[in-house]
């Protein structure tokens, strides 16, 4: 399943705001037990949550998931009983792993949600995990963590957490975790998964600094980001969707080589004198296919 372009948190401690949220056009909302939600809060938070998903439809749009806490917290154990609880109600679509580190926390998660799933009569698998690279360890094993199951859809940059970690301040553009950023990229590439989400722009009425910081992170190969607002729902999706002038000229790459494919030809030139061989193909088949897939997404949650 792919989580989309904006992924929307929402304090799983209020249910009128996840209410609202799942009333979004987000891709995806993710309900929070972690960071949003004060230590004396969080019981309250799984109880609100169970709740407010009590009365979703078995398969609700946006897609939901639930960040849980860190796994080396009491918490998280009592997170993972709720969420198991919660698969009776409603068809969640996976977990958020905050300070994912380790492809040996992957596989700890794997067998209890396999249990849960089975306990809950769902197909075991169904549930998904993003984890969150958001330390400097989590991101030297990005690429296990990757790899570690079928389970994980996707990596998750933790920007601010990170920036924490190393002493730094995070700029619009990013540049102070280019490093790392790109690391996170390839790992989630080379274990054959849709590329990275970015974590959250946390200047809310700066729209200019989202638009930035979202090109800058397209640019690398984020396929999307965690918005903390509804009012940045939208700009988010038109920013990591292609444009319109880039759909053009990719249906002009495929009609060439198209065509040059039928003389025998497998390399050409276009009009302007640019050279397309496969790879350049290949990219234009991808953002073609990105496109109808998100307006597909787009009609069915319309219905």
């Amino acid at each position: 399943m792919d989580v989309g372009r904006a992924l929307l948190f929402v304090p799983g401690d209020r249910p009128d705001r996840i209410a609202k949220a799942l009333a979004t056009s987000a891709d995806a909302v993710a309900v929070d037990f972690e960071d949003a939600v004060g230590d004396a809060e969080k019981a309250s938070a799984r109880a609100a949550t169970a709740d407010a998903f009590s009365g979703l439809p078995d398969a609700p749009r946006p897609a939901v998931y639930v960040r849980i806490n860190d796994l080396d917290t009491s918490e998280a154990e009592e997170d993972l009983a709720a969420v198991a609880s919660m698969l009776t109600a409603t068809r969640l679509a996976g977990l958020i792993v905050p300070k994912a580190e380790s492809s040996k926390e992957i596989g700890l998660l794997q067998g209890v949600l396999t249990t849960a799933e089975r306990a809950a009569r769902i197909e075991p698998g169904s549930l998904a995990l993003i984890p969150i690279i958001e330390t400097a360890r989590g991101v030297l094993e990005a690429a296990a963590t990757a790899a570690a199951s079928p389970r994980v859809r996707t990596l998750l940059f933790g920007t601010l957490d990170l920036a924490g970690e190393l002493g730094v301040e995070p700029t619009v553009e990013g540049r102070e975790l280019l490093h790392a950023r790109s690391q996170v990229v390839l790992a989630a590439r080379a274990a054959g998964l849709a590329g990275p989400l970015d974590g959250p722009y946390p200047a809310l009425d700066d729209e200019a600094g989202l638009i930035r910081s979202s090109t800058a992170a397209r640019e690398l190969g984020y396929t999307g980001r965690v918005v903390l607002h509804p009012a940045q729902v939208g700009p988010v999706q038109r920013l990591f969707a292609p444009t319109d002038s880039e759909l053009v000229r990719a249906r002009e790459v495929l009609a060439a080589y198209e065509e040059a494919q039928k003389q025998g030809v497998g390399a050409l030139r276009l009009p302007d004198g640019t050279f397309v061989d496969r790879p350049v193909v290949n990219r234009a088949a991808a953002l073609v296919e990105e496109a109808a897939l998100h307006a597909g997404d787009r009609a069915e949650a319309a219905r």
